[in-house]
């Protein structure tokens, strides 16, 4: 009998910023929709087939607090306004961000979303939207018509329409076919109403509040086993030591400074183990260390946490071993002996899933017709059982096969249900085999392992998550960050430092480096690297610790994100005065426009950005800057809020701009390197006006800067000691101090 362990892997990072409360990308509630519930529902069908499905954390609270109603994404809350409402900045972001689907499986066929993709137009790429399309370049986006421009050829109904039809390929394959509301929708195609948007919300509803449970009861039934991975999904031996990634790659560079917090890497655990508790009734017996990721240091600290087994791929027992795994012609392993069977690791059993097998199911299949890619897995298994046998004197196989449990069946027909059942009913019927639950599969291990090598099931190393300077300078960013909360310990109030402790845990997470350097990319890059470095931003100020300027500024440098600022072409000397006293005062000036920087970062939905418009230039002697925003700027500042002109170069300076009964009050700041606080500067010549708009100006003397000397800063927006907003988001404006050639060098007829 051979035996085979099925892991599906559902997991999510933490999308919500803790300071705003916003959740800035889409995929739990999607995915919620569709995989989380449908995938372990589908396994009720067979009753003789037993399964694991491993639950990360962060995926779980998510889901929870959507269940509860109480979670409002973007995408979320623009589908639910009615859609006479949108602003024309909110249809574009519908235009933008409503195809997140796969166009051949979830798109092409629904003639109206069809339609409506056509009507925006995308060039023929194969996903309309999301991770499965590669980042476009930044000449890529120029060529392309924004998503603004795009707004004058949606009608209302037009956007209604979208509104429905992105959620509603997102719904369950079982709900397209049983749920009387959903065949209604699916069959009307058009002109929907915003009562069919109600209707579709309450099944949305209804789905996210059946994830949970259905996990719980299938548990509880025995069919399944829960299994849980570090609370938000961080690479254990590098939480544990960085240092440990140079055992694959002994001469590779580094991180300015080591990550060494074994600490951190035994309370993700610990918090894993509570949550699972908490939601499941029992503690889980085994863990899915994020991406596969092992070393020597881990092993302990998952005993103590109390699990039986943990797994790893077929890569990291080969390096293990010290002998590669090798094939035949048609793909069985040589050797099956060796990797289909479970090993102790300490006091942990260990099992390795056949990297092979795996990946068939993860990135092949798709493209086969369910019972042929059912008929061919089931052959493999069943040869690779035999060939085990046959190779080690009548030894059993146990075959374990470990993927996404959620990516993959976008690419499929029928979002993978057609082949899940097609492959479920074989297995259940098939005289040699057996499908088992982790823990049955690793409850006797027969050989042991003295150590093992420290690698993920990502060609069994680190790589990815710490080999690109990207990477480097987030690990290097966490550091420092982790150092200052030690730093807090015994001056920070017990709530500053917990909420700040949350905040770096966060930032741990595997995902934010995932997506660093030049191994994967997607169209979000942008926001990971925005919401890792804003975790990091919340943590300095919840701690009241100044914030490093290099964190308000973009780590990608594959393809750094072209920066929506427009150059100084010449001098200019405006009026200080609040007001556009000419039209001709700031020609010449550069800018940024706030309201051409869109994505999944913007502010919520219900506030808008408090500027709109950023303005620089310059004469021999002073910068000049102007803040613009939705309404008078002596308005918008009334309310504890203040403008900060934050210089990167030089550093250690800032202006502080903010709006008083008598007009407005500036002061330049300065920071001593290493201190904490910001003390004032003297500044002759430093004035500020705030009427409609803001206006101000900074002698250069003031910043001790001369002529070619470069000058860098970010406009930011600050309420009490929260930012609501910077701009430019990724990087700052940067100018050369101008000699007075300026102008001639400059001049274009």
């Amino acid at each position: 009998m051979t035996r085979v362990a099925f892991l599906w892997h559902m997991h999510q990072p933490f999308y919500q910023d803790l300071l705003t409360g916003e959740h800035v990308l889409p995929w739990v509630r999607l995915h919620a929709l569709k995989d989380y519930w449908g995938m372990v529902a589908l396994v009720r069908e067979f009753p003789g087939v037993r399964v694991t499905f491993n639950l990360v954390p962060s995926l779980l609270v998510q889901l929870e607090a959507y269940a509860r109603g109480e979670v409002r994404d973007r995408h979320l809350e623009l589908g639910l306004k009615p859609a006479e409402q949108l602003t024309e900045e909110q249809r574009a972001y519908c235009i933008e961000h409503f195809f997140h689907a796969h166009r051949v499986r979830m798109i092409d066929p629904y003639p109206r979303y069809r339609e409506l993709l056509d009507l925006r137009g995308n060039g023929g790429a194969p996903f309309a939207e999301g991770f499965g399309e590669p980042r476009r370049s930044s000449e890529e986006r120029r060529r392309g018509l924004s998503a603004r421009a795009q707004v004058s050829q949606f009608s209302t109904d037009d956007i209604r329409d979208l509104q429905v039809w992105h959620k509603l390929v997102w719904i369950d394959p079982w709900f397209h076919d049983h749920d009387e509301r959903v065949r209604t929708l699916v069959d009307k195609g058009r002109g929907f109403s915003e009562d069919d948007k109600a209707v579709l919300r309450a099944v949305e509803l209804e789905l996210l509040r059946k994830v949970i449970p259905e996990y719980a009861a299938a548990a509880a039934s025995g069919q399944v086993e829960l299994s849980t991975s570090p609370f938000y999904h961080p690479i254990l031996p590098l939480l544990c030591d960085t240092d440990v990634y140079l055992r694959a790659h002994p001469h590779a560079r580094m991180p300015r400074e080591p990550f060494r917090r074994p600490e951190d890497a035994a309370e993700q655990l610990a918090r894993a183990v509570a949550l699972h508790e908490r939601l499941f009734g029992h503690r889980p017996q085994g863990v899915w260390p994020s991406e596969g990721s092992v070393s020597d240091a881990i092993v302990p600290l998952v005993a103590d946490a109390g699990f039986r087994w943990m797994a790893t791929d077929e890569e990291i027992l080969a390096r293990t071993l010290g002998r590669p795994f090798t094939r035949s012609g048609d793909g069985h392993l040589d050797e099956p002996g060796r990797l289909y069977q479970p090993y102790a690791v300490g006091r942990v059993a260990c099992g390795f899933r056949d990297h092979a097998l795996s990946d068939l199911i993860g990135f092949t299949y798709a493209s086969w017709s369910a019972d042929g890619a059912a008929d061919d897995f089931v052959y493999r298994l069943v040869t690779a059982g035999r060939r085990c046998a046959s190779r080690t004197g009548g030894g059993e196989a146990t075959i374990f096969i470990i993927l996404d449990g959620e990516n993959a069946w976008e690419y499929y027909d029928g979002q993978g249900r057609p082949f899940l059942r097609a492959l479920y009913g074989r297995l259940a019927s098939h005289p040699e085999i057996q499908t088992v639950t982790m823990a049955d599969a690793c409850a006797a291990p027969r050989e042991t392992l003295r150590s093992i090598f420290p690698g993920s099931w990502i060609n069994g190393d680190f790589y990815i998550w710490i080999g690109h300077p990207d990477d480097h300078r987030a690990w290097s960013q966490l550091a420092e960050a982790r150092r200052t909360l030690d730093a807090a310990a015994t001056t920070a109030s017990p709530a500053a430092l917990a909420r700040a402790r949350e905040e770096i845990l966060i930032a741990e997470g595997s995902d934010w480096f995932w997506w660093y350097g030049d191994d994967h990319s997607s169209e979000h890059d942008l926001a990971f690297d925005e919401l890792f470095r804003r975790h990091l931003r919340n943590a300095y100020r919840t701690l009241d610790r100044p914030v490093p300027e290099e964190l308000f500024v973009t780590n990608i440098t594959t393809e750094p994100p072209a920066l929506p600022v427009d150059a100084a072409t010449g001098f200019i000397e405006p009026v200080i005065d609040g007001e556009v006293t000419s039209y001709f005062e700031w020609i010449g000036a550069g800018c940024v426009d706030a309201g051409r920087v869109t994505g999944t970062m913007q502010q919520a939905i219900d506030r808008p950005g408090l500027v709109t418009l950023a303005e620089f230039g310059f004469n021999l002697e002073r910068l000049f800057v102007r803040v613009d925003g939705p309404g008078p700027m002596r308005s918008l500042l009334a309310h504890d809020i203040d403008i900060r002109i934050r210089f990167l170069k030089p550093a250690g300076l800032q202006v502080v701009v903010r709006s008083d009964p008598s007009g407005a009050q500036a002061r330049l700041e300065e920071r001593a390197p290493g201190a904490d606080a910001w003390q004032p500067r003297k500044c002759p010549g430093l004035v500020a006006a705030i009427d409609t708009i803001l206006e101000m100006q900074i002698p250069f003397r003031c910043l001790s800067t001369g002529p070619h000397e470069r000058v860098a800063f970010l406009v930011a927006v600050i309420r009490g000691d929260a930012e609501l907003e910077h701009h430019p988001r990724h990087g700052p404006i940067e100018f050369d101090v101008p000699d007075a050639h300026f102008p001639t060098r400059n001049w274009t007829a």
